[in-house]
C-alpha cells in the first residue's frame, strides 16, 4: 500500500505541475519524431537522389515563393529544413542518450566503489576527477576531438563521455558515503553479506535518487555541447544532419533575409533543452523532499 500511496502521489504530483506536463509533451513529440524520421519528414535530405538545388532557399509555405512539400523552407542545398531538422533530432538524442549511458554507467561505478571502499581507491578516483573537473567539459572535448582527428557520432560520444563521467562519480560518491552509514548497511554487514551484494542490493539502489536528477539535467547539457561542437565545425560530419550545423550553416543567410535556416533548427534546439530542463525541474524537487525525509 506504502508503495502504491507514493506512485499515486508522484503521479499526482505529476500531472499538477503544467511546466513539468508541458516539458514532457515536447520531449514526447520530438522523440517520435526523431524515431519516425524516415516515414513522418517530406524528404530525406541526405539522399543525393532526393534533393534537388532547384528549391535552392525555398521560403517557407506561407510566404511568396513557398510551396508544398517544404513546409519551413529548405537551405542553401535545395534540402527541406523541416526533414533536416527531424533528421538532426536523431542525432542530438543518439549523442545525449548515448553520452548518459556510457558517461553515466562509468561515473555510477566509480562513485560506488571509491565511496564504499575509500582509502587508496577513493583519492585516486577523486583526484582524477578533479584533474578533469579543472577543465572545460567543452575545451575537453574539443581536445580529445582532435586528438582522435575523426569525425562521427561514436567520436562525439566517446569525446564527450571522457569528460562528462565525473559529474556522475562525484555526485554518486556523495551519495554512497551517507547512505553506508545507515542502520540496515550495518546490519547486512553484520549478517556476513558480501560486497558485491552490498553494492548492488543495498547501496546502489538507495544511492540511485541523486543521480537521476543529474542525468536528467545532463541529458541537455550533453546535446547543447554536441551542437556546440558541430557548429564550430568539429562534431558530426557532414553526412550527418545536426541542429547545431544547421545553425552554422544558416548564420551565413540570416543577414540576407534567409532567417528560415537559422531561426527553425535554432527554435528546435531551444524547445529540446527547455523541455529536458522543465522535467528536470520537477524530478528535482518531487526527489529533494525523499531524500531529507531520509536524512532526518
Amino acid at each position: 500500500m506504502t508503495k502504491r500511496r507514493i506512485k499515486s502521489k508522484t503521479l499526482s504530483s505529476f500531472l499538477y505541475d503544467p511546466p513539468a506536463v508541458i516539458g514532457s509533451l515536447i520531449l514526447l513529440i520530438f522523440f517520435f519524431a526523431a524515431l519516425l524520421a524516415p516515414w513522418i519528414s517530406p524528404q530525406n535530405p541526405y539522399d543525393l537522389g532526393k534533393v534537388n538545388l532547384d528549391f535552392f532557399l525555398t521560403p517557407p509555405v506561407w510566404m511568396e515563393g513557398g510551396h508544398f512539400p517544404f513546409l519551413l523552407g529548405t537551405d542553401d542545398q535545395g534540402r527541406c529544413i523541416l526533414s533536416t531538422i527531424i533528421y538532426g533530432l536523431r542525432t542530438s538524442l543518439i549523442v545525449g542518450f548515448g553520452v548518459v549511458l556510457i558517461a553515466g554507467t562509468f561515473g555510477v561505478l566509480m562513485g560506488l566503489l571509491a565511496g564504499y571502499y575509500g582509502k587508496v581507491l577513493d583519492a585516486v578516483v577523486m583526484r582524477l576527477a578533479d584533474t578533469f573537473f579543472a577543465f572545460s567539459t567543452t575545451l575537453m572535448a574539443f581536445l580529445l576531438m582532435g586528438i582522435f582527428n575523426q569525425r562521427g557520432l561514436l567520436t562525439v560520444i566517446l569525446a564527450i563521455c571522457l569528460a562528462d563521467w565525473v559529474r556522475y562519480a562525484r555526485t554518486m560518491r556523495g551519495s554512497v558515503l551517507e547512505v553506508k552509514e545507515e542502520t540496515y548497511i550495518t546490519a547486512a554487514k553484520a549478517t556476513g553479506a558480501k560486497d558485491f551484494r552490498l553494492l548492488l542490493k543495498h547501496l546502489l539502489p538507495n544511492a540511485l535518487p541523486p543521480i537521476l536528477v543529474v542525468v536528467a539535467v545532463d541529458l541537455g547539457v550533453v546535446i547543447m555541447l554536441e551542437a556546440t561542437l558541430s557548429f564550430l565545425g568539429v562534431g558530426v560530419p557532414v553526412t550527418e544532419p545536426s541542429l547545431g550545423m544547421m545553425i552554422s550553416n544558416g548564420k551565413d543567410y540570416i543577414y540576407a533575409g534567409m532567417w528560415w535556416m537559422i531561426v527553425f533548427p535554432g527554435a528546435t534546439l531551444v524547445m529540446l533543452v527547455v523541455g529536458i530542463n522543465l522535467f528536470a525541474d520537477w524530478l528535482r524537487e518531487e526527489l529533494n523532499p525523499r531524500l531529507e525525509r531520509k536524512e532526518s
